[in-house]
């Protein structure tokens, strides 16, 4: 280990056990240097990790400060993981837990999607309109196989739009679809049959699991770094035996750790799985929702050999019930299109007009740039709410993106009883054993944060805090 890496985990655990606490400012980079025998620049090279784990915050002249308490999952031991695939039956309780967090008048952290007033709905609902007299025949002149089905309109835009992650996608290789899930479906058609392994993050969306479970494919888990991503190294070792059929993977502002794996690990990823010619599926919804700095390359951007099928969709950002997406597949192109024909045919043509000609205006990315600014907010209040209310050795994740936080309990807290609870308290959120086929993750939850911060979010992060509370022994 570096002396860098050992002063930064020194740091680090002196805030993991509450000895440094969030707000309190770190000694200077000059006094650490003189305190610990090290140079400056191992100083600074410390406190730029942990600035990168999320642990600390630099402040212009007033130095560094703790910031709250980070998520810190067991770095995988991948030598030491059983790699067995497991059965998906995720459905039934999820559905169950889905009735209960559906309603209008409970504090919304159950929903994934990005509020209403922060989309621009009322300029959709002005293209429905304008669209429909403008291009009545698309109403008409639609036939129901793939040929017909992508709008060159849209297929341009979607290209113009790849550029901004360094590679620009080739329009002969899209396939529009009604969602982004419509597009992993028909990717994990094309590449698996039923008892087929397919290799996901650890935790993953419960979407992947549900539509695993429904194709009757096994799930392998792979771990994660909670600030990384997957674990490469455990990716490796696991798909080494000629088991795993594919990868579904979301690499960028992952739901539900938040995490962005870095560009060489992607680069490791694409290689790697091009190399064992097990094919990727890559959900990239989240993609356009990063925080800082240039967007995030997908692994899209690395693929030179077409296995990476990039699966996204614009109904997050502009409307749920827009229902466009599409997916870029590589080589897996004609095959995705038969799929497509053959179970649910064409995607409405009026919509593909309407995104099309809101991203032909400019409209799309100036929205994007205002919706990035209000989710990295929203992140921000309800992490700064957890830290405050929930129990001490509570941990939250530090996401780079998107717009859910995965809080980590105590290990003697029961998610699910939380759920309970709360539910009858009119509070929702998702139970962490859901983000795994296994049923890990019983003492985590995700929160979600796509709303406007407001005192009524304030008081459903107190229930919880309140809830907790009642949970501790003593």
């Amino acid at each position: 280990m570096m002396l860098y890496e050992r002063l930064a985990d020194e740091l680090a655990a002196l805030i993991a056990k509450g000895r440094l606490r969030p707000g309190d400012r770190l000694p200077s980079i000059r006094r650490l240097s003189e305190q610990k025998q090290l140079s400056i620049s191992t100083v600074v090279q410390a406190l730029r990790q942990l600035e990168d784990r999320g642990w600390v915050k630099a402040r212009p002249k007033a130095g560094y400060f703790v910031g709250g308490p980070s998520l810190l999952l067991p770095e995988p031991q991948p030598a030491a993981i059983e790699y067995q695939p497991t059965d998906v039956a995720v459905t039934q309780r999820l559905l169950a837990v889905l009735r209960a967090n559906d309603s209008r008048d409970f504090v919304p952290f159950g929903n994934a999607y990005p509020a209403p007033e922060l989309l621009p709905v009322t300029r959709i609902l002005r293209l429905y309109g304008q669209v429909a007299r403008r291009y009545p025949r698309l109403l008409t002149d639609a036939g129901n196989t793939w040929t017909h089905n992508n709008l060159s309109a849209l297929t341009r835009q979607i290209v113009k739009h790849s550029m901004e992650w360094g590679k620009v996608l080739d329009p002969a290789e899209i396939t529009i679809t009604n969602s982004c899930a419509e597009a992993i479906n028909l990717c994990l058609r094309v590449v698996t049959k039923p008892g087929d392994t397919v290799a996901v993050e650890s935790p993953t969306h419960f979407v992947f699991l549900q539509i695993l479970e429904n194709l009757g494919l096994k799930a392998l888990e792979i771990p994660c770094h909670a600030q990384l991503g997957l674990s490469v190294e455990a990716l490796e070792l696991a798909t080494r035996l000629d088991a795993v059929r594919a990868c579904l993977l979301i690499p960028n502002a992952n739901n539900p750790l938040g995490t962005t794996i870095p560009e060489d690990h992607k680069r490791r990823i694409v290689r790697l799985l091009a190399e064992r010619d097990i094919p990727v599926i890559e959900d990239d919804i989240s993609g356009d929702f990063h925080f800082e700095g240039p967007r995030p390359p997908p692994l899209k951007a690395f693929d030179e050999t077409g296995n990476v099928m990039l699966c996204s969709s614009l109904s997050k950002s502009l409307s749920s019930g827009i229902r466009v997406g599409f997916v870029a597949g590589g080589c897996h192109k004609s095959e995705i299109d038969l799929q497509k024909a053959l179970l649910n045919g064409i995607t409405n043509p009026i919509s593909q007009q309407v995104v099309a000609e809101f991203m032909e205006s400019g409209g799309y990315d100036r929205h994007l740039r205002t919706l990035r600014r209000a989710l990295a907010r929203q992140v921000q209040c309800v992490s700064a709410a957890i830290t405050e209310h929930f129990p001490a050795g509570c941990r939250i994740s530090r996401p780079k993106g998107g717009y859910v936080l995965w809080v980590e309990l105590p290990e003697r807290f029961d998610a699910n009883a939380l759920h309970r609870e709360a539910i009858a308290a009119s509070v929702a959120f998702t139970p962490g054993d859901l983000f795994s086929a296994s049923g890990l993750y019983r003492n985590y939850l995700r929160i979600c944060c796509g709303y406007p911060w407001n005192a009524r979010l304030a008081v459903g992060v107190e229930i919880l805090g309140r809830l907790l509370a009642k949970q501790q022994p003593g």
